[in-house]
């Protein structure tokens, strides 16, 4: 079986509170979810929002129509006449997603009208829309209130139109106000009376019972879904795109098309795009989620992966970790060890964990990429020892200016020094030290793929500060912390952890 996937992170998704995406940010998601992760649709904005939204909506429609994949982009519009149809199809788009009212109350108390008024003006906007070369699919806004209270009027909507020549019935749980019970309830009832129609559903996530309920739509006949990358959208969002491509596949065995090893990458771009981090427990796409915290899970993995389930990181494009903190235990440490090609006698072992442990009791935060600095810490190894370190350097910053910094490294043994201007104090460090590698070393440098400082609650002005910065080096992430009173040297010393960490494989 195949279920259509419409992705709706820059229509629905960006009516996520804060949320607004720059034409050229729409431009590269757009192709991220038609290119790099294959979806089936992609609904890109309403009509009749904005210029601005017009000039990147022609400009979605003029790069899709140059790819063969126009009829792949859909836009919203609305029952009044004429209006709509024309701002898309001069946009040159050629889908229009028409929201009419599926409830009775909605077409009564909002609108204003009767059924058969609201019918009339449907038709009459959808025969418009075709003479102007557009498809249509049918929203019935607030679809799982009717059903719940005017039944009748759901089923005399779809039977008045359905000879429209509309391409698909789109089934909105608007308000998120269904259970999966329901849904399959409500879905079978649509699928029963109207066997030939194409059937969407689009589930909201107030009840955080979205993805659910889309397992229990499209079990019930409906043949696309409705997605946000992230979780996105209005109120608590809409259905995560990549928890429903894993439940699509895994829950009912059923082909979308998706490419899932890119679901990963493309999440991150919509983040940063957005500026709505990713829960770290994000089911699929979460910072945590192929993270093993508890010893004796990493000991059930080393015999038979007895703690792996279905969604295996590799699947996502990711890999499983295993956390150091003081729940993690023996096993954890050794998984870790063993992924760095570190061998310890069990003596030191046990010394690394009881340290690690320690480190954890204090809520330190403990990464793989501490544990060799931990190891010669504890046994005071030489393998470990810094092969790059900081001599010197020196950050000016005046009002107006640019700051400058000049750095002095020993790198395995020779000194080095570089100078750059920046954005900003860290940034221009960042930029003396890419000099010293570019122009001396002559390799390349990772680049910073992810930026986060916190201070304790309640923390003062002299607080400590733990910087945590993601480098993307060669396909590989590195995690480094650093923790210092001082926010640019906490952020420098985690650079010192990443380039100790690299000096090994250069």
């Amino acid at each position: 079986m195949r279920i259509e996937i419409l992705d709706t992170t820059l229509r629905d998704g960006e009516q996520t509170n804060g949320v607004s995406f720059v034409p050229h940010e729409k431009m590269l998601i757009v192709r991220s979810l038609l290119q790099t992760l294959r979806v089936d649709r992609v609904e890109v904005a309403s009509a009749r929002v904005s210029a601005g939204e017009k000039n990147s909506v022609s400009e979605i429609c003029s790069w899709a129509a140059r790819n063969n994949c126009l009829e792949r982009v859909e836009v919203l519009g609305f029952v009044d006449g004429s209006v709509s149809a024309d701002w898309i199809a001069d946009c040159g788009g050629k889908v229009m997603n028409l929201l009419c009212k599926g409830s009775l109350k909605h077409c009564t108390l909002q609108l204003g009208k009767s059924p058969e008024q609201h019918i009339s003006e449907v038709a009459g906007t959808i025969e418009y829309a075709h003479s102007k070369g557009l498809e249509v699919n049918l929203y019935l806004e607030d679809w799982s209130n009717g059903m719940k209270d005017s039944p009748e009027y759901v089923m005399g909507l779809v039977n008045s139109l359905q000879e429209c020549g509309i391409r698909r019935f789109m089934l909105p749980d608007t308000l998120g106000v269904l259970s999966p019970a329901l849904v399959s309830e409500y879905v079978e009832q649509m699928v029963q009376a109207f066997p030939t129609l194409h059937f969407d559903f689009h589930a909201h996530n107030d009840y955080d019972l979205a993805a659910a309920n889309v397992l229990a739509a499209v079990k019930a006949g409906c043949r696309g879904v409705h997605t946000c990358v992230n979780g996105l959208g209005e109120r608590a969002g809409n259905a995560p795109l990549a928890s429903v491509q894993a439940i699509l596949k895994d829950m009912l065995q059923v082909e979308t098309g998706i490419d899932e090893s890119r679901l990963h990458e493309v999440s991150r771009l919509v983040s940063s795009y957005s500026g709505v981090p990713i829960p770290a427990n994000r089911p699929v796409v979460g910072e945590n989620v192929f993270t093993q915290v508890a010893g004796v899970h990493a000991d059930g993995d080393n015999k038979s992966n007895l703690y792996c389930n279905d969604l295996i990181p590799e699947r996502f494009g990711r890999k499983r970790e295993y956390a150091l903190g003081k729940n993690s235990g023996r096993a954890n440490i050794l998984k870790n060890l063993e992924n760095m090609g570190l061998e310890l006698t069990p003596e030191q072992t046990k010394r690394v964990t009881e340290r690690i442990i320690e480190l954890g009791d204090k809520k330190e935060v403990v990464t793989s990429d501490d544990l060799p600095y931990i190891v010669s810490d504890v046994l005071k190894h030489d393998m470990a020892e810094d092969k790059v370190k900081l001599l010197s350097y020196m950050v000016t910053t005046a009002y107006g200016l640019k700051p400058i910094a000049s750095v002095r490294l020993e790198i395995c043994g020779k000194t080095y020094e570089g100078q750059a201007s920046g954005d900003g104090q860290y940034d221009a460090f960042v930029r003396a030290v890419r000099h010293i590698y570019k122009d001396n070393l002559h390799t390349s440098f990772p680049w910073l793929a992810d930026y986060a400082v916190s201070i304790p609650p309640g923390g003062r002005t002299d607080a400590l500060v733990q910087t945590r910065i993601d480098w993307d080096w060669n396909g590989r992430t590195i995690h480094t912390r650093g923790l210092d009173a001082d926010q640019v040297e906490a952020a420098i010393k985690a650079t010192m952890k990443m380039l100790n960490v690299i000096a090994s494989e250069l």
